[in-house]
Formats: C-alpha cells, structure tokens, sequence
C-alpha cells in the first residue's frame, strides 16, 4: 500500500525556554510508493525519526495529512495503524521463546492456534530461524535477535514496515550481512517500507530511493545513484560520501546545455548540472576522489591540476591520496588496485584529471 505526507510539520514546546519553539519537521512532501523501500538519511536532529514516528503513530502532526492509501491516519492510534515497527532495540519479550514471540501479534489479534503456529513456521522458515523455535531470547546472537524483531513484525503482514536504524547495535561485520538480509526480505514480500539510518552506506545498500533531510527539511529525494552522483546541493554532496569541490567559472553554454567551466588555469567541458547557469557565473565543479585519475610526472598540459601528494592511505584494493594543487587547496583521491593504478609517495609529484561525465555543478 503506498503512503503519502502531505505539508507534515512538528513543532516542539523548548523544555528550555516556554515561550520558544522547535521546529523538528517543517513542510515535508513525500509519496512512497506500494512495495518501495525509502530511507530517511540525515545527521542527528535533522527530523529523520520524527518523521517516522509520525507515520507510526508515536508522534502527532502539528500540521499535514498522513495517507496510507486512501485513508488519512493522522488521528488513528499506534495499534490501530496497519504498521509495524522495528525498533533499535529489537525490544524482544525476554520471558518468552523465540516462537512465542514472534507468534504475540497473532495471537493478540486471536487468531486460532493452529493457523498461528503455520504462520510463524512458515515466516521462521524465510528467516533462517527454523531450529530456533523453543530458545530463549537470551541465547540468540545479535542477528538472530534482530530476526525475531524482523520476523515478528513481518507476520502480522502490515501494509507498511518501519525500522528505526535497527542495525547500530550490531558488530561491524554482522552489520554488513544484516543490511542484505533486511533488503532481500524486504523484496521478498513486496512490503512498502521506511528505513530510518544515519549511515550513508547502509542507505545506499537497502534503499530503492533516499531521502536526505537537514534541519525538517527535505534536501532531496531520489535513487542512490541520483543522490550520490548528481547531488542537488552542497550539503547533499557533502553528506553522502566524500567529495571535492573546485572552484570555477562558466566560459561557454553549448547548445547541448553542457557547460565549459574554468577550473584554475584550464577548461574542461562538464555536462551535468542541478542549475541553469549563464557566462561568467562562479560554480562549483564537485567531483568525488575515485573520479580522479592520478599519474606521475612533470606537469602535463592534459591534465585538470599538477600537485604534490601530501599523505597517502593504503587500504589493499584501494589507495587514498591528499594531493596539494598548486600550493592553494588540497585534493581527495582514490585510486583502485594499486599494482595496476601506480602507488604514489608523499612528495610525488603527479598530475590529476577526470572524465567530464564523472563531474557535476553546483551554484556556489
């Protein structure tokens, strides 16, 4: 089932000061469409969970209507929403087994006992935790857990499922595995979903699009690769990823609408842009560090910049390099396996440059 919000805001009395407000959420617009996965990405405080507890019932709107298909359910209580959440915390009954726990909603819905236990049989059996039936919560590894929480949930077959970054209690590695796990169960049973994280890799993983809010607001709604590759600002480019942003200036409008900017002492031509530009305009040329290509050698008249490597980080398959341009700013690159792409050394000096589709423009 699809969800929409419609002008959503939540204001907050400042337990600080009584006569002060806090504005949490501010005039959000989203539609999420049935069987989609959406994450809300953003720093602490950016409204993220508000938002999902709006959608949930925990948090009332100060303003906006909440759909869940055709119906509004701004005034309808937590238990009365057709949603479920998963909480950080798994928030697991420790008294009961694994079986029992993930039978509870059906059986407060007094659903008769044999169509419960084929239920959670069969929903046991999607998740791996066949052999788990009879243990106790406190036996489980944290994955495990986080698959009770995740199958008890999914049972009750809720027209729309939330997670409240319910991955960060985990080890790094079993986080990995988990994020996979929840977006090929997720696929499995087509249900609409809102995923809230703070975790840029973790949304780029279990997500169909993203959400990035700062502040209440909305910064922009689109795809992985959209977010990542043609940021709509500097706050979304810098948020997500790493990036550089080089300083230039248009020179020329082609027909096509790619752009001649100049970066420094040279032009390159950049075909992707979030604003309509005119000659002579101060841009941002925002290019991310494995878009560089980084050789050794005297400066080359092909290349975007000549500099000196200042630090090197080698992880294996890849190599990060702080490379000094000019004597003015430093620049991020990546360059990927090593024995092929070269290694250099700090106090190298090696030119830089990129493939113009690689790079993308934003207004200053």
């Amino acid at each position: 089932m699809s969800l929409k919000l419609v002008n959503i805001s939540k204001i907050f009395k400042d337990p600080d000061h009584a006569n002060k407000e806090v504005v949490a959420v501010k005039d959000v617009n989203l539609e999420i469409f049935e069987g989609e996965m959406v994450s809300f990405l953003g720093p602490s405080g950016c409204g993220k969970t508000t938002t999902l507890r709006m959608v949930s019932g925990f948090e009332n709107p100060t303003t906006g209507e909440i759909w869940l298909g055709n119906t509004m359910i701004n005034d309808m209580p937590p238990n009365k929403r057709d949603t479920a959440m998963v909480f950080q915390s798994y928030a697991i009954f420790p008294h009961l087994s694994v079986g029992q726990n993930i039978a509870f909603g059906l059986e407060l819905k007094g659903i008769k006992a044999d169509v419960v236990k084929k239920e959670v049989e069969e929903i046991m059996s999607i998740m791996n935790l066949t052999n788990l039936y009879n243990r106790s919560p406190d036996q489980l590894s944290g994955g495990q857990q986080q698959r009770v929480a995740l199958a008890r949930s999914i049972v009750n077959k809720p027209s729309v499922l939330l997670f409240d970054e319910p991955l960060s209690n985990l080890d790094a590695k079993l986080r990995d595995l988990m994020r996979f796990e929840i977006r090929r169960i997720q696929q499995s049973f087509g249900i609409t979903s809102i995923y809230v994280t703070h975790d840029q890799a973790e949304a780029m993983i279990v997500s169909d699009r993203i959400v990035v809010m700062n502040e209440g607001h909305i910064m922009q709604v689109g795809t992985p690769f959209e977010i990542y590759s043609h940021p709509a600002n500097r706050f979304v480019a810098d948020f997500i990823g790493r990036v550089n942003f080089l300083e230039s200036i248009v020179e020329e409008i082609a027909e096509d609408g790619s752009y001649k900017v100049r970066i420094g002492e040279n032009i390159k031509l950049i075909n992707s842009s979030t604003g309509d530009f005119s000659v002579g305009d101060k841009v941002l040329t925002v290019i991310r560090p494995e878009s560089l290509t980084v050789s050794v050698g005297e400066r080359s008249k092909a290349a975007i910049f000549h500099g000196k490597v200042e630090k090197t980080v080698y992880l294996g398959p890849t190599v990060e390099y702080d490379i000094m341009v000019d004597g003015r700013e430093n620049i991020s690159a990546v360059t990927h396996n090593p024995v092929v792409a070269g290694f250099f050394n700090p106090g190298d000096m090696v030119n830089i440059d990129f493939n113009p589709a690689a790079a993308h423009l934003l207004g200053k």
